[in-house]
Formats: C-alpha cells, sequence, structure tokens
C-alpha cells in the first residue's frame, strides 16, 4: 500500500489493525503463489503487515520491504527484528517509486490500482526498470469487471483492462498467469490478473 489518498490509507490501516488483533497473518493466494519463485534481493512494494516479506526472509531472500501503512511498517519491524530476519523495513510514498538500485524480484502485489491511471502506468514501467536482468517482476492488480469499491479512494484508482498486464512485458518470459473472481461484501466481486515475468538476460 502507498500514499494513495487518505481514505484508502485509512481503510488499509484499519484492515491491519484489525488482523493483528486477530493474528491474522497468513498468506493471500496471490502471495502463496509467488513465494515459490522468490530468490535474491527481494523489493516488496506495498508490503502491508508483511507476510510475504516474512517468508521470503525465512527461506533466505534479502528483502526491502516498503508501505504507508505506519501500523504495517511498526507491526513488520517489529516481527523482522524478533526473528532477527534480512529485512529492511520503510514508510514510504510509493507513488513516486524513488528506490535506488535493482532487485532478483520486485513484488508488487494489490498496489497499482491504488494509483490514478498515468501513475498505475508509470509504476508498472518503474518495476520493470527495478528488476535485474534475468529477475522477476511479480505484480498482481484488480481488473475491469470488479465491482466491490470501497477501497478506492474516488479521486485517483484504476481498474487495468484484461490483458493489459501481460502486454506490458513484451520480450518477457511469462513464468506464471492467472486471472481469478473473488466474492466480496454487498454482492459484489474483485476481479484479478497476477503476472510473474523473467526479465531477459540481455
Amino acid at each position: 500500500m502507498t500514499n494513495m489518498g487518505n481514505h484508502s490509507v485509512e481503510f488499509f490501516d484499519s484492515q491491519f489493525t484489525k488482523q493483528i488483533a486477530y493474528g491474522d497473518f497468513a498468506l493471500n493466494p496471490f502471495e502463496q503463489a509467488v513465494l515459490p519463485l522468490l530468490y535474491g534481493d527481494v523489493l516488496d512494494l506495498g508490503c502491508g503487515l508483511g507476510n510475504l516479506a516474512i517468508e521470503a526472509a525465512r527461506k533466505g531472500c534479502r528483502v526491502t520491504a516498503l508501505d504507508a501503512s505506519p501500523t504495517a511498517v511498526a507491526h513488520l519491524s517489529r516481527r523482522a527484528a524478533a526473528e532477527k530476519l534480512p529485512i529492511t523495513v520503510n514508510e514510504a510514498d510509493l507513488r513516486k517509486m524513488e528506490v535506488s538500485g535493482r532487485f532478483d524480484c520486485v513484488v508488487a502485489i494489490g498496489l497499482l490500482m491504488f494509483f490514478p491511471p498515468e501513475a498505475a502506468r508509470a509504476g508498472l514501467m518503474r518495476i520493470q526498470q527495478l528488476v535485474k536482468p534475468g529477475g522477476l517482476a511479480a505484480v498482481n492488480v484488480l481488473i475491469e469487471g470488479t465491482t466491490f469499491m470501497d477501497m478506492f479512494d474516488p479521486d485517483g484508482y484504476y481498474l487495468f483492462k484484461e490483458n493489459e498486464l501481460p502486454e506490458a512485458f513484451p520480450g518477457w518470459t511469462t513464468e506464471y498467469l492467472k486471472f481469478g473472481s473473488f466474492p466480496a461484501p454487498k454482492k459484489t466481486i474483485k476481479r484479478f490478473c497476477t503476472l510473474v515475468a523473467r526479465r531477459p538476460t540481455t
């Protein structure tokens, strides 16, 4: 999650507080799909409570985890310190994508749709730039057909077109691609696309 409008930040900060209270740290289906593919230096953009970052670090990855939620960042910092895991955690405005260096894997699960359209597309391009040659980009977004809108700031969000995500990685090798729909409150649905793509080595 990032500084994507006060409504979205407040929505997720409330959700994270509830999850911490209930001890709900299970990986979501998208994180479960991505975790086995992660290796080396990992950048987790919009890390939330850090469930994926924790599991990646436990299996030997060195993780840089960024989020806009103070609740999430503080929680992950405590967990990483308690287990002495190689995780660097920072609060950040990810719309600007001010990240230095390049990484073996860059993860953005449930992030880009909280940006206005131009910023979402620019963020996707920036993610590609942050991946080392031969490395992986793992991206999950909501797509058109989604009807659950409660978490969005009305002034800034983007539902990607059906095949926009895979089409944004020409020349990359698709390691994983899945579309899915999930029920949401008030008889609405969330439609997702999840992609893991490998950057060419040259």
